[in-house]
């Protein structure tokens, strides 16, 4: 049996000034062939869970390219068709009797606004009885395209997304089961116009938790596969919002009826999902009241896993500025910094004007960089491998890298964008993250992987970035209208 088993990845923050060309997915995961089976085997991710079930079942696989880069603008257009064009290739070339695609949900190209139904309605179009079944992100902007050209799809339902594999091995199971004839899979789906805010999905909290407690009723009462979308708000598409999906054995009823009955239970719970913040000194003041740490402050509205530039500093002035103590920040993309200090070398002192690099025209900033003096503490290539339980076993890299220690605060500054969801951006930088009074991540909801175990206090703090939470400050103009919170309650 000839599987071919890929990976294109991608979550589109429309609003983000950082491009996406191809060298920011070589930064983070780009591999082909036969290195798709060596560095994704056996890793917490769909992909690994992919191999596992073909090669435990004899299949030959063929792996034209498992790719992804960290949340920025729209993917170039030549970049787009250069992965397509790439898993397209062998699909050309020879017969498949099924794929297994590794993807997101919420790729917005510069000349296509649903990356993934371009790639899955031309594959159809390539192979057009071919099996497809595909993992998304919990973040999945799903759409009529996605679902009319595959056979079957789940998503993540955990953020931090901890169960990758997991989802990965039970839709590879089921399309498993559909080739030797033993079921045959059926979807429904549909969506609400609620732009949820990414801030209120957390899988440990409500409506996420009970909407997720859900779909894992309902398979446990024998349907295949069901999955509630949260959505990623920072696109600026139609389809952008709140969706499920639901795989049934040939039962069309039972699917509509339990998507419908997810929608519905979302549909009631949608005040939940808007996240009410508060000012930023009122945050740091309460930040500062705590004796015993680590204490985590969330730089929310700057989170590379949304697309944030990571090099807004309004936050860590703020902190700076009202005196807290053993701060350690995670992390400030700066590479020209990095490369000063690196000439400053170890141990020697440097002034820095840091971070503030970018402009961000969608809300109306332009960069404002943090003037600091410090000494240069460590230097490192920023390699290391994840033992956490978020993307476990994956070698990750934040170019080179240097920490800058201001007496009270140590700022990991980064080459390649990174979020902080794995306590390796500090212990691999020479900072133990359980021993700091305070820990500043530039994150949302992914650092509870990691981080989430060592927290005493968890503080959000409102600064400002292109992954805000304020609506007020991002226009929209491709989104479906009325959505709620944006408009007047629209009626359902």
């Amino acid at each position: 049996m000839r599987v071919l088993i890929a990976m294109m990845k991608h979550e589109t923050n429309t609003f983000s000034p950082v491009p996406t060309d191809l060298g920011r997915f070589q930064s983070w995961l780009y591999c082909t062939g036969q290195k798709v089976l060596d560095d994704l085997g056996g890793t917490n991710t769909p992909t690994g869970a992919y191999i596992d079930n073909a090669r435990k079942r004899g299949c030959e696989m063929v792996t034209p390219i498992a790719t992804e880069a960290m949340p920025s603008g729209p993917v170039q257009r030549d970049v787009y068709e250069h992965m397509v064009e790439t898993i397209l290739a062998p699909l050309k070339a020879q017969t498949f009797d099924a794929a297994l695609l590794d993807l997101h949900g919420a790729m917005v190209a510069e000349h296509e606004p649903d990356g993934e139904g371009g790639l899955l309605s031309r594959i159809r179009e390539v192979q057009p009885d071919l099996p497809i079944a595909v993992t998304l992100d919990l973040h999945c902007n799903l759409t009529q395209r996605m679902v009319d050209n595959c056979t079957m799809m789940i998503g993540f339902k955990t953020y931090p997304h901890v169960d990758m594999y997991d989802v990965g091995d039970q839709i590879a199971e089921l399309l498993f089961r559909t080739l030797e004839g033993r079921i045959k899979p059926v979807m429904a789906w549909g969506n609400r116009p609620v732009l949820a805010q990414t801030l209120r999905m957390g899988s440990d909290d409500a409506p996420m938790a009970g909407l997720q407690a859900m779909t894992r009723d309902l398979e446990r009462n024998g349907l295949l596969a069901v999955t509630f979308f949260g959505g990623f708000p920072m696109a600026d598409i139609a389809d952008a919002g709140i969706s499920a999906v639901v795989v049934t054995d040939n039962d069309h009823q039972a699917a509509s009826s339990a998507c419908q009955a997810l929608l519905d239970s979302a549909w009631g719970s949608r005040s939940e999902f808007v996240y009410h913040g508060r000012p930023l000194e009122a945050a740091v003041q309460e930040a500062g009241q705590h004796t015993e740490g680590p204490v985590l402050l969330l730089d929310h509205a700057d989170n590379v896993g949304s697309g944030g530039t990571a090099d807004v500093m309004e936050v860590i002035r703020e902190v700076y500025r009202q005196g807290l103590d053993d701060v350690a920040v995670g992390a400030v993309w700066d590479p020209e910094a990095v490369q000063m200090m690196r000439e400053t070398g170890l141990g020697n002192s440097v002034s820095i004007a840091l971070g503030g690099r970018s402009d961000m025209p969608s809300i109306g900033r332009t960069g404002e960089p943090f003037h600091v003096q410090g000494r240069v503490v460590s230097l490192t290539d920023g390699s290391w491998t994840v033992e956490g339980p978020m993307y476990t076993g994956v070698r990750v890299s934040t170019g080179p890298t240097a920490v800058l220690d201001t007496g009270r605060m140590r700022i990991v500054v980064v080459s390649y964008h990174h979020e902080p969801w794995d306590t390796g951006i500090f212990s691999n930088n020479g900072i133990e993250p359980a021993r700091c009074r305070y820990l500043l991540l530039k994150s949302r909801i992914h650092y509870r992987a990691g981080f989430g175990p060592l927290a005493r206090a968890t503080i959000p703090c409102d600064g400002y970035g292109v992954t805000t939470s304020r609506y007020d400050q991002l226009t929209y103009d491709n989104l479906r209208r009325p959505i709620y919170p944006l408009d007047p309650v629209p009626t359902v």
